[in-house]
């Protein structure tokens, strides 16, 4: 076992809206590998090592994928497993201690994540055994996160990697007066019509605001860049609630200490293993609430937080109308075009619903993984979205079948396909114009100030057509006149 230190870094159609149609189409997941998930972990992560444990193929990955500062000293390698490993003829216990006394004499990390890939699983190495044990000996942590493809799409590995933090945690005594019934607190539901049956039943009925003599603190959940974390959580001080931390923190050390009782949130819709190991494990209460995507989003989290809390808010309708102002020049290209999700990195539903009320008419949302309880305020927003902008509920396809997608996309025409990377050139060459959807996991699209760069992304592909096409009319008006 070697180890290899990587380079870091149409027109819209009124109708009123339907129920939510969700389909499952069994695709396998084209989406990027979720080992990616290092590539903004341990930027997020100061004082943290991970270290990628596979073959040759996700080294290269990462070199190719994400390598984009030769000269940089990144915090993460690749552990790249021989024959000689995969045939059991070495004893994996030694080696990975070899390299992580190698790690610890050049970097001295906090901690060291282990980052378990296909290969792994197929040879069924038990990492969860050899951690603690290695653990002892080295006097460093190690954290266990699986991030194979087989199991997990893109944005999963982070999910993978902080449910395995959310257990390390230090421990607070118990809040008084919670309520150990409720897992989950709901805001009361808006009426809509139609709501589909699943979604219904996957959502609790129970749970209300947190009583006024608890404290108003709260606990994030969600690898933000550091300025969009502090913008988020300035709003929240703005209202009277007390950021109690974040999971991940910048340093190992500050890791938030969680109590049962205690409330969390999360801020991104691919984190459901997260919120359930802080529910069942940890014994804390999940905020479920929209997310901070978009400025409707980002109001429908504040409010649902405060009313929780117990809390008026305060200003958010005045904040919400100055950011949708200032978006007008973007909104006038995208107002009545259309726009079709192949399903990448799992923030679509919250993307879709921002593009609806941009005025966009939205074909399909396809989604590898859709939890519907975690994702389940989402889902009723973008009813609610719908229904205010008098168009039809798009329809939900889980683990899309690309063979389908493409033929649905043939025939509807999209004016832009947000895909993953593969799909791409090929549709380009189609004459379908479309955006890489990773691109949106790593830009900052958190928070009001940031929905700018939502609707920049999303332009820059018709921009650019529009730039071209004016630009042949003008080479074709000069021969003419010639």
């Amino acid at each position: 076992m070697t180890l290899q230190i990587m380079p870091s870094e149409h027109k819209q159609q009124k109708a009123v809206p339907a129920q939510i149609n969700f389909e499952c189409e069994t695709g396998n997941y084209h989406t990027f590998c979720p080992i990616s998930c290092v590539a903004w972990l341990y930027q997020k992560i100061e004082d943290s090592f991970f270290l990628v444990i596979g073959t040759k193929t996700c080294g290269y990955f990462l070199q190719n994928a994400l390598g984009v500062m030769i000269f940089a000293e990144p915090r993460y390698a690749m552990a790249e497993l021989e024959e000689s490993d995969i045939s059991a003829q070495l004893n994996d216990y030694k080696e990975l201690k070899r390299l992580c006394l190698q790690i610890k004499q050049d970097r001295n990390p906090s901690v060291i994540v282990w980052i378990g890939t296909c290969t792994t699983e197929i040879i069924k190495m038990d990492l969860e055994g050899m951690a603690p044990k290695l653990e002892s000996e080295i006097g460093i942590p190690i954290v266990v996160a699986r991030a194979n493809g087989l199991d997990y799409a893109f944005t999963q590995g982070e999910d993978t990697v902080l449910a395995a933090m959310a257990q390390r945690c230090p421990e607070l005594p118990m809040l008084p007066e919670t309520n150990n019934q409720d897992d989950i607190i709901e805001a009361e539901k808006p009426t809509l019509t139609g709501v589909s049956q699943s979604l219904a039943g996957s959502l609790p009925s129970k749970g209300g605001p947190v009583s006024s003599s608890n404290s108003n603190k709260l606990v994030l959940f969600g690898s933000l860049p550091s300025t969009v974390a502090t913008q988020l959580t300035l709003e929240l001080n703005r209202q009277g609630i007390e950021v109690a931390g974040w999971l991940p923190a910048q340093r190992y050390s500050e890791l938030p200490a969680l109590s049962e009782g205690m409330y969390v949130c999360g801020v991104n819709p691919f984190l459901s293993r997260t919120a359930t190991t802080l529910m069942r494990r940890r014994k804390c209460k999940l905020i479920s609430a929209p997310f901070p995507i978009g400025p409707d989003g980002t109001r429908a989290w504040l409010e649902k937080i405060c009313h929780v809390f117990n809390l008026k808010p305060q200003n958010l309708e005045q904040r919400e109308i100055k950011i949708w102002e200032s978006l007008e020049e973007y909104i006038q290209l995208i107002r009545g075009k259309s726009v079709f999700f192949m399903g990448d990195n799992l923030l679509e539903i919250s993307l879709a619903r921002f593009l609806i009320r941009c005025g966009m008419v939205v074909y399909e949302i396809g989604i590898p993984y859709l939890d519907k309880r975690f994702q389940g305020a989402e889902l009723l927003l973008l009813q609610q979205t719908c229904q205010e902008m008098n168009v039809p509920v798009p329809r939900i396809v889980e683990k899309p079948d690309n063979y389908y997608q493409i033929q649905r996309i043939r025939e509807l025409n999209p004016d832009l396909v947000i895909t993953g990377m593969a799909h791409c050139n090929p549709l380009e060459a189609r004459g379908i114009s479309t955006k890489w959807s990773v691109e949106f996991t790593f830009a900052q699209i958190h928070g009001f100030t940031n929905a700018r760069d939502i609707l920049e992304l999303v332009t820059r592909p018709l921009r650019r057509n529009e730039n071209i096409s004016s630009i042949n009319n003008l080479i074709l008006t000069a021969n003419t006149k010639k």
